[in-house]
């Protein structure tokens, strides 16, 4: 009973609502098809404003950049950890010495005996005699760890193969480079002769070695290779890689360089393959790791 009070109460202060409304033709409810008779000047336009648009955000770049920001420190805070556990690159003095404690402790005979070979030859005496000339184990001054998974220092290098880790000596500036090597006869491609694809990853290596000096940061990678084979090389070869930087622009290395048999003074030069190649230093070198 009392809310049906409520009810009729409420209707009829509704009703009194409506006709207050009418009588002074302020507001009315139209329907569709329905004419409307509040006079043109009594009508009430109500526009609203267009809405306002959210100010613009840079949260998504802002978010980039700091992204890049502790990504870079990330990694370069994690090489100075790697570093200082002993983890990370060698110096060019410690390759050499890695690599003979390494030859010493793990080589057979057939080993030490082709370390000793290069190790006496006149060419090798005249490079360690040239003050501007770097000498190194390039592969040794990478950590085992890391070393096991590379293709050269790794899958490539050990008995039958490159026998001992490849001789380097690199001209300051990265004008220049000698390397000197030993295949074995595991990495054939036609019995007896070494397989062109191993020949071309000696050039790629070697040569791009050859102009890290001269390109920021000290390293770069691969835009393109040339080869030229002009001879089959024999497996079982103690081996030379020559190597000249032509040209310097900006992140770009221009390269030229070939293979030879290691001879004796005065021989007449045998060269197996000749290669140019561009080398191009990526923007986020300053973060990569330095294996030259």
């Amino acid at each position: 009973m009392f809310s049906q009070r409520i009810a009729q109460s409420s209707r009829r202060l509704a009703q009194a609502a409506t006709r207050s409304t009418a009588r002074n033709g302020a507001l009315r409810r139209g329907y569709a098809g329905e004419a409307s008779s509040t006079p043109a000047s009594s009508k009430i336009t109500t526009t609203s404003p267009p809405p306002t648009p959210p100010p613009r955000s840079n949260s998504g770049g802002r978010i980039a950049l700091y992204g890049l920001i502790f990504t870079t420190l990330g990694a370069t805070a994690t090489w100075k950890v790697m570093t200082q556990a002993g983890m990370g690159f060698y110096s060019d003095e410690d390759s050499n010495a890695r690599a003979a404690a390494h030859a010493e402790a793990h080589g057979d005979e057939a080993a030490k005996q082709i370390e000793a070979t290069i190790n006496a030859h006149p060419l090798v005496a005249e490079l360690r005699a040239r003050p501007e000339m770097t000498e190194s184990r390039p592969h040794m001054k990478m950590p085992s760890s890391y070393r096991q998974h590379t293709l050269t220092g790794g899958a490539l290098l050990g008995p039958g193969k490159m026998v001992v880790p490849p001789f380097s000596w690199t001209e300051d500036g990265g004008k220049s480079l000698v390397g000197l090597s030993y295949v074995g006869a595991e990495l054939c491609g036609h019995p007896g002769i070494v397989h062109g694809g191993f020949i071309a990853t000696m050039l790629d290596e070697g040569l791009a070695r050859c102009c890290f000096g001269a390109l920021p940061h000290n390293i770069g990678v691969t835009a393109n290779l040339n080869i030229d084979y002009r001879k089959p090389m024999p497996a079982n070869s103690f081996l030379v890689l020559r190597a000249t930087t032509t040209k310097v622009d900006g992140r770009k290395a221009w390269v030229k360089g070939h293979i030879e048999l290691l001879q004796d003074e005065g021989a007449e030069p045998v060269i197996f393959a000749e290669a140019t190649a561009m080398f191009v230093s990526p923007k986020h070198a300053a973060v990569m790791p330095k294996i030259q």
